[in-house]
């Protein structure tokens, strides 16, 4: 659809955007439409070339670091000679003084407290408010609804509730209660009646006495019991008359009566206006901004009809209890909400400059999600100490990060805010910040408030930046190389070195498969072993499970042991994961393709006819994997660098590619998750029409010409194309 302008100074912009800004975001907050588009006007124009001029250092250094491997195909590689030749073109700077960062007003669940971040696409409303309610989340759904509790010897789960599993999750969480809670001289399970508490004091003997923080009665019996370990609420649920809902026909089977356990589960949210949504135009923009404003002016609201019945989702309330000291305690009841706002690279046609040229993307999402915080503002419902939280993806070094805290300053002055008021999270994710994060920290050293290892885009530009030295090993052998393993400890070891323990987030990525909990648990507990803060979990569900590793480990205790190794070295960062003889077969070759190519498509697919920018989708086995762009970016880098190197042909990768477009057309016609969206047309049915797989072609055979790797280009272009 053709966008309708208004001219707003020498601005054009696009009739919905400015309708919602003037009618819907501006009222209540004190700045009027004159200041904030005089402001946004002054600061878009003096910021845009700015930004352009990054962009071309960007395809300035890319080209450089092109020619070196070129010239030198034939030469052994030399790392030191490579790195000399970084800093000489500016790639690599060279580290200043020791410094700590100076950020202030940061909330409790940033600095303080360490558990799971749930990242959620802000297109979807639904989605939104169950990640913001996840702060807590039911222990004993996550138990009996996930692989956790395996159904064998008659545990299934079935379509009706099974004694049998019950009995299983019941067990599993005394175990977790005797490891996190234990009592002194016996186990949760031999308890036989529900626990009294009289004078605010509790009739059970705890190892621990300070971990009974509250409680809550009902009719005067007891109907809640609230511990901590290591930060984290724990809020067993007690059903003294089994007046609530029981599944079970025979009553409730616990033997003392425990109706639930709740964990304090998400601790924070990322509301992602980026990887995991597809927004091409002011419509889809707005949709976003509506969204976040929601929630921020806390009336965000959806109707759905589960299993016949309409339902209401809104925000959940806050926590009341009463104290061990008996006044009122209140708890937070949802999870601190952080926005990801969209990278340098993108300009969006939602407003045009004064040379018609499209607005920088980001600068528009930074004053846009700003202004909605001042709504929070009155009622602390986010933020207690107002502050807004911004993570920033994509950046490429220091002299970004330069831009990203101009463009933050400039947001202050237009809306009065504070210096420093918003602060920052630093994506860790373009192998030119991950080389030089000490001096990216310091550009922001004011606001940072996180620092996260984004492993997939980091791969993704891992293979762009080196295209040239040759084929790169296959992607599943990636998370053991070299280089990656030195990535995640830097991050850390830089963090740490510049002062985050105990003030800001340190943090670590995505697990991938939201139906494989069982698995999650064994491999996510790594996280907070490597001194991580948080890290990140596909699901609600996923979120209460991977609680239960930071009630296991004491992550502060665990950055002051690791604050004490040696950093991860340059070196081992700057090694290069090429195969250095490939002799793979080409059964080998095709499954590698086959692979790729069906994580392509099947997630393009759904990005241009549908607009879906993150969702689960299965892979060649069947197994669903959550996919944004971040993988797709992996995955089509990947082929255009066998393809370049001549691992495999444009016709052998094509006709692989039709062969797995078939797969996935067949998966998602299957995919109950397609209900509720437009009517699905399989790529299969004809080739040289599908957008879709027009555009997932493009990724891979033009993938090295694209800036940095990246797949926005080509899908904005053709999701515009699908649209209009």
């Amino acid at each position: 659809m053709k966008e309708k302008y208004l001219k707003i100074k020498n601005l054009s912009i696009s009739e919905n955007l400015a309708n919602f800004i003037n009618k819907e975001l501006l009222p209540g907050t004190k700045i009027n439409k004159e200041k904030f588009w005089k402001g946004f006007d002054k600061c878009v124009h003096e910021l845009a070339p700015k930004n352009i001029k990054l962009l071309q250092t960007r395809e300035r250094l890319q080209k450089a670091i092109d020619a070196l491997h070129i010239d030198k195909k034939d030469d052994q590689f030399n790392l030191k000679k490579y790195t000399e030749f970084l800093i000489k073109i500016g790639y690599l700077k060279k580290p200043g003084p020791n410094f700590k960062i100076k950020t202030k007003n940061v909330d409790v669940e940033i600095s303080s407290i360490c558990g799971p971040q749930l990242v959620c696409p802000v297109s979807n409303a639904r989605f939104l408010l169950n990640a913001a309610n996840a702060r807590w989340v039911s222990l004993y759904d996550s138990l009996y609804g996930t692989d956790v509790i395996p159904e064998t010897n008659g545990a299934v789960k079935g379509k009706t509730y099974n004694p049998i599993r019950g009995k299983k999750v019941i067990e599993h969480a005394r175990n977790l209660l005797d490891k996190f809670v234990p009592l002194k001289d016996k186990s949760w399970k031999d308890l036989t009646k529900i626990p009294k508490v009289t004078n605010n004091k509790i009739d059970l003997k705890l190892k621990n006495s300070n971990q009974f923080v509250g409680y809550n009665k009902k009719l005067n019996k007891l109907n809640s019991l609230l511990f901590i370990n290591n930060n984290l609420h724990i809020d067993i649920l007690f059903d003294q008359d089994e007046q609530m809902e029981i599944n079970n026909p025979e009553g409730n089977q616990d033997k003392i009566k425990i109706h639930d356990i709740f964990l304090e589960s998400a601790i924070s949210t990322i509301c992602d206006h980026e990887d995991s949504v597809a927004a091409v135009d002011a419509e889809d923009k707005v949709l976003g901004y509506r969204n976040w404003l929601g929630l921020m002016k806390e009336d965000l609201k959806v109707e759905f009809i589960k299993n016949g019945k309409k339902n209401l989702r809104k925000l959940n309330p806050d926590r009341d209890y009463i104290s061990v000291k008996g006044g009122k305690l209140k708890l937070h009841g949802r999870s601190l909400l952080l926005n990801r706002n969209v990278g340098h690279l993108m300009t969006n046609p939602a407003i045009l400059l004064k040379d018609g040229s499209e607005c920088p993307e980001g600068i528009l999402d930074a004053f846009v999600t700003s202004l909605a915080c001042l709504h929070d503002f009155k009622k602390k419902g986010n933020s207690r100490v107002n502050s807004i939280y911004i993570v920033k993806p994509k950046m490429h070094g220091p002299e970004e990060c330069d831009f990203t805290n101009l463009i933050f300053e400039n947001v202050e002055k237009v809306l009065n805010l504070k210096k420093h008021q918003i602060l920052c999270g630093i994506m860790d994710e373009e192998r030119r910040t991950s080389i030089n994060l000490k001096e990216c920290i310091r550009a922001l050293k004011n606001r940072v408030f996180f620092i996260n290892t984004g492993f997939l885009d980091r791969t993704g530009d891992e293979i762009h930046t080196s295209m040239e030295v040759g084929p790169m090993i296959k992607k599943g052998d990636m998370k053991s190389s070299k280089w990656i393993r030195a990535y995640e400890n830097n991050n850390v070891d830089i963090g740490l070195a510049c002062g985050f323990s105990g003030k800001c987030q340190i943090g670590k990525g995505m697990y991938p498969a939201p139906d494989l909990m069982a698995e999650m648990m064994k491999q996510k507990i790594a996280h907070p072993l490597s001194g991580a803060n948080c890290a990140w979990v596909p699901s609600p569900t996923a979120a209460a499970l991977h609680a239960l590793h930071y009630h296991e480990i004491d992550v502060f205790a665990k950055q002051r042991e690791l604050s004490k190794r040696k950093s991860a070295k340059l070196s081992d960062l700057l090694t290069i994961p090429i195969a250095k003889k490939p002799d793979w077969s080409m059964e080998e070759i095709t499954k590698e393709l086959k692979n790729n190519a069906q994580g392509i498509l099947g997630y393009v697919v759904r990005w241009v006819d549908q607009s879906v920018g993150c969702s689960k989708v299965p892979d060649i086995n069947g197994i669903g994997l959550m996919e944004d762009r971040a993988t797709c970016r992996i995955s089509s880098q990947h082929i255009a660098n066998w393809l370049h190197h001549g691992i495999c042909s444009k016709k052998h990768v094509l006709e692989v590619m039709k062969k797995m477009a078939k797969i996935v057309d067949n998966q998602n016609l299957k995919d109950p998750g397609m209900k509720g969206h437009s009517p699905y047309m399989p790529m299969s049915d004809n080739f040289a029409k599908s957008t879709a797989f027009k555009a997932a072609c493009e990724l891979v055979f033009h993938g090295k010409t694209q800036p940095s790797g990246y797949t926005e280009p080509i899908l904005h272009l053709n999701r515009l194309l699908r649209k209009n």
